[in-house]
C-alpha cells in the first residue's frame, strides 16, 4: 500500500512538471492597474497577493486573538482565538495558491518524520537528549 502510493505521488509530480514545461500560453496572468503580467512573473505575484493576504489576516487574527486573552483572561476569548486559529489553518490548507509553499513543507515534513521513526526502531541506539 505504501509504494503504491508513492508512486501514484510520483506520477502525479511528473505530470504537472510535464504540463509546466510543455505549456506554450501563459498560464497565470495578473491584472495590475491595466497592465497584464504574465508567466512565471504573473503566477509568483499572483501566489504573493493572494496566498500573502490570507496568511497576514491570520497573522492578524491571532495575535488580536492573543492580545484579547491576556487581556480579559475569558475562556471565551480564548475560543475565539482558537477558532481563528483553526479559520487560517483551514484557509493554509484549502488554498489552491498556497499549495505549491506546502508541497515543500509536507515533504521535509515526510523525511523528518521518517527519520526518527528509524532511528527509534533501531536497538542499543540511545536518542540524543
Amino acid at each position: 500500500m505504501k509504494t503504491t502510493v508513492k508512486i501514484i505521488i510520483l506520477f502525479l509530480f511528473a505530470v504537472l512538471l510535464w504540463n509546466i514545461l510543455t505549456e506554450t500560453a501563459d498560464f497565470m496572468t495578473v491584472n495590475i492597474d491595466g497592465e497584464e503580467i504574465g508567466g512565471p512573473l504573473g503566477w509568483l505575484i499572483g501566489l504573493v497577493f493572494a496566498g500573502g493576504g490570507a496568511v497576514i489576516a491570520t497573522v492578524v487574527m491571532l495575535f488580536v486573538g492573543l492580545v484579547l486573552a491576556v487581556v480579559f483572561a475569558g475562556v471565551g476569548v480564548i475560543v475565539i482565538g482558537a477558532l481563528g486559529f483553526a479559520a487560517g489553518a483551514v484557509l493554509l490548507a484549502i488554498s489552491p495558491l498556497l499549495l505549491p509553499l506546502l508541497i515543500p513543507i509536507a515533504i521535509v515534513w515526510y523525511m523528518v518524520s521518517r527519520s526518527r521513526r528509524q532511528r527509534e526502531l533501531k536497538p542499543g541506539v540511545q536518542p540524543a537528549a
